[in-house]
């Protein structure tokens, strides 16, 4: 691997790249794209969401300022699928990523291979074969700073990106420059320099600079600087931060706060210290908007990748966690600000999902979608201009998780129809169906009272997964009942 440049090389290097050239007529004039993407953030973990723990002042004044979707969704219930799928504006069965990648670091010294795996993965203790996971996104599939340059966007990656090996990091996906972004898929450690015995080489490209900074404070410092140095011109600012993903590490003056905090259903104290630093590099981002006098003309949009992980948080009223099919696995805040053009303190319950940013974001910047590709989002920024009103063209959303996870999830897909949710369980059992309009917490299954229902919706979804070329599981012929699981490839 070779050592990340420092900042003045870096810098210096502006007036050798190609989007150094002339801006492109009425470029000066675009808004500029904020996308504050959080890892592991559960639906309820902002006090504008219903959090009475966690303290998140920041980005409840955002939500004030703009539109909250209550319908949020992440298009996958782990990581890397959600992110490629924010990325492309397809669905992670279409990119074909449907679980998280695994770093270079946990693949047992194998090195990058020439090409993506292809064979079909599981032990005895399987009664299924899962597809593999790919290693890295194509370079073929044309990322939000790829469709951007052409109109004359610079684009800055800061944070967590996990869809790759070195030469799928950020550079080779359109971005122009890259603080952070490698095959990690969480931080070594989240104080300078960012290391721990297995990766004493910290985090690749953001070497470490003050002994003890906390991470998600060095990525909010590096968002702020990239905005003031480059305010007078359009750009696309990737703000990724790494927390609040395990491992669990809060700055010990936030931790004692939240220690001495009476708790509710959430009361890990470390976990609120991470949340309290999103939110306050939040601010840090918002106001740099302002000093820069940019505020105005600047999108901002704010998400997480997925639900909430069981044990440091509570998702409540939603059902589990990250990783499963229930709401509290898939469902994520999302909110819009863009001032004088979405109106602020609304909200919508209309869903809205991963898939829909890069859409809307290209929407927004005046730059036509990647010719000759199928996207599957929808742009949201009429919906969002309306304060939420206008309909939007779409009855439904879909998931695919052809993968064990744990001991307790099998492979699944989903549809949301309307307010109908269907789980398809590929093991079994075959299915269960809720009304979440009346049933947001997922407790009662009408599958069985409703076979109708479930036989239309399982026809739609199965007609989807066609279309978009998802791999389905395969029965495995040496499945041994209390056989080993094997390792996941």
């Amino acid at each position: 691997m070779s050592s990340p440049l420092p900042r003045a090389a870096l810098l210096a290097a502006l007036a050798f790249v190609p989007w150094a050239m002339p801006l492109p007529a009425r470029a000066a004039e675009r808004p500029n794209i904020v996308l504050i993407l959080v890892d592991d953030l559960g639906w309820a973990d902002l006090a504008c969401q219903g959090s009475r723990y966690y303290e998140t002042p920041h980005l409840d004044r955002l939500a004030t300022q703009g539109l909250r979707f209550t319908n949020g969704y992440a298009a996958c219930a782990v990581c890397s699928p959600t992110r490629a799928a924010i990325q492309t504006g397809r669905y992670p069965a279409r990119v074909g990523i449907t679980d998280w990648i695994r770093a270079r670091f946990q693949r047992g010294g194998t090195g990058t291979p020439e090409k993506n795996p292809t064979e079909y993965v599981g032990g005895p203790g399987q009664r299924l074969l899962c597809p593999p996971n790919p290693f890295w996104m194509e370079h073929e599939e044309v990322t939000i700073a790829e469709a951007l340059r052409p109109a004359g966007y610079l684009s800055c990656h800061i944070g967590k990106w996990h869809l790759g090996d070195e030469a799928w990091f950020p550079p080779a996906q359109g971005f122009d420059l890259n603080l952070g972004g490698c095959d990690y898929g969480q931080p070594p450690s989240y104080f300078d320099p960012f290391s721990n015995p297995g990766l004493p080489q910290g985090i690749p490209g953001l070497p470490g600079r003050k002994a003890g900074e906390y991470l998600t404070d060095r990525e909010a410092d590096e968002a702020a600087r990239f905005i003031r140095e480059h305010a007078d011109r359009p750009f696309f600012l990737n703000l990724c931060h790494y927390a609040v993903h395990t491992p669990l590490m809060g700055k010990p003056e936030l931790v004692e706060k939240y220690q001495a905090k009476p708790p509710t259903q959430q009361k890990n104290a470390v976990y609120a210290a991470m949340v309290q630093s999103v939110d306050a590099a939040a601010g840090t981002v918002l106001a740099a908007l302002d000093a820069a006098g940019v505020a105005d003309r600047t999108l901002v949009i704010f998400t997480s990748d997925n639900g909430g992980l069981l044990g440091p948080t509570h998702n409540a009223p939603l059902r589990s966690g990250k990783g499963y099919p229930y709401e509290g696995g898939i469902r994520v805040p999302l909110i819009l600000r863009w001032p004088g053009v979405v109106p602020a303190g609304t909200t919508s319950d209309t869903p809205a999902i991963s898939v829909d940013l890069l859409p809307t974001i290209l929407e927004a910047a005046g730059a036509p979608p990647p010719p000759g590709r199928a996207i599957d989002g929808l742009s949201l920024l009429a919906h969002a201009k309306s304060g939420g009103k206008a309909p939007l063209d779409r009855t439904s959303l879909y998931w695919h998780f052809p993968h064990y996870r744990g001991g307790d999830v099998t492979p699944y897909s989903i549809i949301r129809d309307g307010d109908w949710k269907l789980i398809r369980r590929h093991e079994g059992p075959s299915f269960e169906l809720f009304d979440l309009k009346a049933d947001p917490s997922e407790e009662k299954d009408l599958a069985g009272d409703q076979p109708d229902r479930v036989k239309a919706l399982d026809a739609k979804l199965m007609a989807h997964l066609k279309e978009v070329g998802a791999k389905l599981p395969r029965p495995n012929p040496d499945y041994k009942p209390g056989g080993k699981a094997g390792k996941r490839k």
